[in-house]
């Protein structure tokens, strides 16, 4: 049953994206089938699909602290009062916005994320019990869907996030933060410049963005002093947002560009013309950029998905497979070092009692070629199913003392639980021989149909380039 209402999940996925990019909706069947070789590797429950595994739309999370104007932000950027707005913590939710078809904007609750894996929350709650037991049932708590009809978020999803310091189930919020900018295609994070002393907000500030310096993908997030209008009249502008850089350098955060806005329904209050001039002219610099590179996302994100394609065909490669051979060639020396012990050792005590047993005497006459055909054919026959159990028993045991060296890896916790799944799968086909290192389920057959996935990925890149570069320079027609 959780296989039909995955794969129909999916099959829906495929029917939306064939409307809105045909492209991505060849690379879910491609998922599909990297899905069949993982399952014949035993590395994936029927449950399970690498489709489920990626946003499929662009993402675009908008972070900070309570008050920094992100809510006023999204609905500038929306073109209508979707988030509301205030000096306090007034959204406690993470808000997924997107597109929506009905005549008016529409809310639905946090299971509707939880349940879909268009979204980037799919299966979130299992995370949110993880790290607290219990909290994952009160995923409405923690999340909320706002279908809009506007045309600026056709195609592309946007999660508001509440204030920083506003949600008390800190760990959950940390975890959900950390899950979204992990696949966020572009990050905003918001500060306030009306609160011009980033130094109180060290911890803030390391939980926000703290390793950003370490990941490869650090350009993706853009740092935005918000409400810089009020300093214009309260404070000198120009030192506001030489404090702020001042506490982003003091935590390492050098990457990513840094912006100051204010709404632009604004009306500055500001006696100096050229410096209200100044202000306006870098607002709408600003805001033009940030926009540009909101709608840059949906070129990056068709790329991304690609490229996920090829990382997950070329790790279950180039990773698991090795990993998992790797594994059964243990598996092999540890059963032929066990079998060889014990067998060894109970030749060795056969052949002690029979002799102290006088049962060599006579051995010339060959006694046992005396007995009848179906005696001797009864003894041989027990003999060999009593090594038959023997073996198979200290093939198993070898075989969990393997396993236990796999849950003890250092690989990562998702490589880890997938090398476990398959390697137990492998112990218990007891009549699959060891005389081969390849793993169950991998052969010729498969390596060409992962081999075939890399190709249409390469293909898919292809097409991507011919929908958005001419390197020819001629247009197409």
């Amino acid at each position: 049953m959780a296989k039909s209402v995955t794969q129909e999940r999916i099959k829906r996925l495929e029917q939306h994206l064939k409307q809105e990019n045909p492209v991505l909706a060849g690379c879910v069947k491609s998922f599909q089938k990297l899905d069949r070789i993982a399952r014949k590797l035993g590395m994936m429950e029927p449950d399970e699909s690498y489709a489920t595994q990626v946003s499929w739309w662009p993402v675009i999370s908008v972070l900070g602290t309570y008050s920094a104007g992100k809510s006023t932000f999204m609905n500038q950027y929306v073109g209508q009062e979707l988030q509301r707005t205030g000096n306090q913590a007034v959204d406690d939710k993470f808000t997924v916005i997107c597109f929506g078809t009905g005549a008016d904007s529409t809310s639905l609750p946090g299971l509707a994320l939880d349940s879909d894996p268009r979204f980037p929350f799919y299966q979130i709650s299992r995370d949110i019990d993880a790290v607290a037991a219990g909290e994952g049932r009160r995923v409405d708590s923690y999340l909320q869907l706002k279908t809009v009809p506007a045309e600026s978020l056709r195609g592309k999803i946007f999660i508001d996030s509440p204030g920083f310091d506003a949600d008390m189930q800190r760990n959950s919020t940390l975890l959900i933060t950390d899950h979204i900018i992990d696949l966020s295609d572009l990050v905003l994070v918001f500060f306030d410049a009306r609160h011009p002393e980033p130094g109180a907000m060290a911890d803030t500030l390391k939980h926000l963005v703290g390793n950003t310096v370490q990941r490869p993908d650090s350009t993706k997030f853009l740092y935005i002093l918000n409400q810089i209008d009020n300093t214009a009249r309260e404070d000198n502008p120009e030192e506001v947002v030489a404090a702020w850089q001042r506490a982003l350098a003091q935590q390492g955060l050098t990457a990513g560009r840094f912006y100051r806005i204010y709404a632009r329904d604004v009306t500055l209050q500001v006696d100096d013309p050229q410096v209200k001039e100044r202000l306006e002219r870098k607002r709408d610099e600003d805001l033009n950029d940030i926009e540009a590179r909101i709608r840059l996302v949906e070129v990056e994100r068709a790329y991304r998905v690609v490229g996920v394609l090829e990382k997950t065909a070329k790790h279950i490669r180039d990773v698991l497979v090795p990993r998992l051979t790797a594994a059964r060639r243990s598996w092999r020396r540890r059963t032929l070092w066990l079998s060889g012990s014990v067998f060894t050792l109970l030749a060795g005590l056969l052949l002690w009692w029979s002799w102290q047993g006088g049962h060599w005497e006579g051995f010339y006459l060959m006694p046992f070629a005396r007995l009848d055909i179906e005696f001797q054919l009864a003894v041989l026959l027990i003999a060999a199913m009593l090594v038959l159990v023997v073996h198979s028993k200290l093939r198993e045991l070898a075989g969990r003392s393997v396993l236990r060296s796999l849950q003890r890896s250092e690989a990562p916790d998702r490589d880890r639980k997938a090398t476990e799944r398959a390697f137990g799968w492998n112990i218990k086909a007891w009549w699959s021989s060891l005389a081969s290192a390849s793993p169950r389920g991998w052969g010729p057959l498969q390596r060409r149909k992962l081999e075939k996935v890399l190709a249409e990925a390469d293909d898919f890149v292809q097409s991507l380039n011919d929908q958005y570069a001419s390197p020819s320079g001629t247009p197409d027609t």
